[in-house]
């Protein structure tokens, strides 16, 4: 649980809300800044992580990119235009089942998983034949 409630945390966390689109760290900071020019970008990331930690966002590995975060916080996928950038929500059942047959194939103990999904958006399909030829 959250330690304490401060400004900044619920200043940090009202960005993520009002941008809605898994920002990024400097996203997030970079929309705070505007309303709030005195705060530092640590203060920003710490309160990011802090929130992550106790479960009032989500917190996404992406491979070779900066995490990002989510408010909505129960499990699920993500998919990510390799064209335009664009992150999304994969409404999905969540795989629990994975972790089993992980850690019964490695010896580990899964604590859960991430899957982003890679692909093309349908803005950027109609938008560039390119795309569609791959499908």
């Amino acid at each position: 649980m959250r330690k304490r409630n401060t400004i900044q945390g619920q200043l940090v966390l009202d960005a993520v809300k009002q941008l809605a689109n898994h920002p990024t760290a400097e996203d997030v900071y970079n929309y705070v800044v505007q309303l709030h020019p005195n705060i530092s970008k640590g203060t920003v990331y710490r309160n990011l992580n802090s929130l992550s930690e106790d479960g009032l966002l989500l917190k996404i590995s992406v491979p070779d990119a900066a995490d990002r975060f989510d408010q909505t916080t129960h499990m699920h996928y993500h998919i990510k235009c390799m064209n335009c950038g664009k992150f999304e929500d994969v409404e999905l059942e969540y795989m629990s089942g994975i972790d089993d047959k992980v850690s019964k194939a490695t010896k580990y103990n899964i604590l859960g998983h991430d899957i982003v999904f890679k692909g093309v958006c349908s803005e950027c399909n109609s938008k560039n034949k390119k795309f569609k030829n791959q499908l």
